[in-house]
C-alpha cells in the first residue's frame, strides 16, 4: 500500500447510515468497502450490534480495512468483487441480508495514489487495474485494442464526442512509441482534441477518455445490472439495498434495475390486465435520487456529482 495509508472519504455517510437504517443482531453487506468509511458509521450508529461484511477487490482496501475497523469483531473484510457476492455469501454461510450498500467508482486513495495510474493530473505508470494483483494494466490494455474497439469504449463507457479521432492518434501512436504513463494518455487526447475545444472543456479533456478505460479494463458496467439482481435477492424482508453512483452511465443501470424491479410488468401498456404474471419484489424509497447537501460538496467536491438510490424488499 503505497505510503501505508488508505484514505478515503466516505460519500453521504449520514444519508448511508439513515437509509440503511441498521438494526441490533442485522446482516450488513458493504460490497464495496473502500477505505472503511461507511462501515465505520454503520458500525458505530449500531453500537456494533450489526454483523458487516466489507467486499472490495482491492487488497490495499482489505488491510486497511481490517486494521482501522478491528475494533469492531463482528466486522469481517472479504477480498472479491461484489459482482459475484451472491455466490460468495452463499459459500461463507451468510444469511440473509437486512442491508447492502455498494458505493460504485473510483475510490480517493486509488486516484490519489499516483502508482496506481488513475489520475490523469500525476504522470505515473498506465494500471488502472482495481484489484492490481490480476488482469492486465491499461498499458498493455492499449497496446492490443483494436482501433474500432476503443472507439467504440470510448463512446459507450465515457460519452466521448471525439472518439474516433482519440481512437486514430492511439494508432498512430503506438506504432511508434508504446503508451506507457498517464501523460501519455492525457497527450494522444490533446493532440486529438481541437485546442479551441480544449479550451472550453469543463472539467479536463482527458476526464471522459480515463473514465472510458477504466471501465472496461475492471469491466464496471456490464455485469453490474445482474449483480444488482442478485444482491436484490440476497436481501431479507425488509432489507435494502443502497447504490451511490457518480456518473450517468452506472445511476441508469442502476435506476432501471430498481424500477424493474418495483414494476417487472412486460404487458402492453394498453392491456387491461396484467397476464405476464410477473410480480414486484419490493419498492424504490427516497423518492428519487438523494444528493450530497451542499456543506459536503464544499468539503468533498468529488461528492458534487453522487447520487444515493435506495431499495427496500417487500
Amino acid at each position: 500500500m503505497e505510503g501505508g495509508v488508505f484514505n478515503h472519504i466516505p460519500v453521504m455517510p449520514r444519508e448511508v447510515v439513515l437509509w440503511i437504517a441498521p438494526k441490533p443482531g442485522g446482516v450488513y453487506l458493504d460490497g464495496t468497502l473502500g477505505g472503511g468509511g461507511h462501515c465505520r458509521e454503520i458500525l458505530a450508529a449500531s453500537g456494533g450490534t450489526v454483523t458487516l461484511y466489507g467486499l472490495d477487490r482491492d487488497p490495499d482496501a482489505i488491510a486497511a480495512a481490517a486494521v482501522k475497523l478491528k475494533a469492531y469483531q463482528s466486522f469481517h473484510a472479504v477480498h472479491g468483487n461484489f459482482h459475484a457476492a451472491k455466490a460468495m455469501l452463499k459459500e461463507a454461510g451468510v444469511p440473509a441480508l437486512d442491508g447492502a450498500l455498494l458505493d460504485l467508482g473510483v475510490s480517493s486513495h486509488q486516484l490519489d495514489t499516483p502508482g496506481r495510474g488513475f489520475s490523469y493530473h500525476e504522470n505515473a505508470p498506465l494500471d488502472m487495474r482495481m484489484d492490481p494483483s490480476s488482469g492486465v494494466t491499461a498499458a498493455e490494455y492499449l497496446a492490443v485494442v483494436p482501433e474500432e474497439e476503443f472507439r467504440r469504449v470510448l463512446w459507450a463507457y465515457g460519452e466521448e464526442r471525439w472518439a474516433a479521432r482519440i481512437a486514430a492518434v492511439l494508432a498512430e501512436r503506438r506504432a511508434v512509441k508504446p503508451i506507457l504513463t498517464t501523460g501519455d494518455l492525457v497527450g494522444l487526447v490533446d493532440a486529438a482534441v481541437p485546442k479551441a475545444v480544449r479550451r472550453r472543456e469543463d472539467g479536463h479533456p482527458a476526464r471522459r477518455t480515463f473514465q472510458a478505460v477504466r471501465i472496461a479494463l475492471n469491466d464496471e458496467l456490464d455485469p453490474l445490472d445482474a449483480a444488482l439482481c442478485d444482491l436484490a435477492d440476497c436481501l431479507s424482508p425488509g432489507g435494502r439495498l443502497l447504490v451511490i453512483t457518480f456518473h450517468s452511465l452506472e445511476d441508469r443501470i442502476v435506476k432501471n434495475a430498481f424500477r424493474r424491479f418495483q414494476n417487472p410488468c412486460v404487458c402492453p401498456a394498453k392491456a387491461p390486465l396484467c397476464t405476464c404474471g410477473r410480480e414486484p419484489i419490493g419498492r424504490v424509497l427516497a423518492g428519487g435520487p438523494v444528493k450530497p447537501s451542499q456543506e459536503e460538496v464544499a468539503q468533498n467536491p468529488r461528492a458534487r456529482s453522487a447520487k444515493l438510490r435506495v431499495f427496500e424488499r417487500r
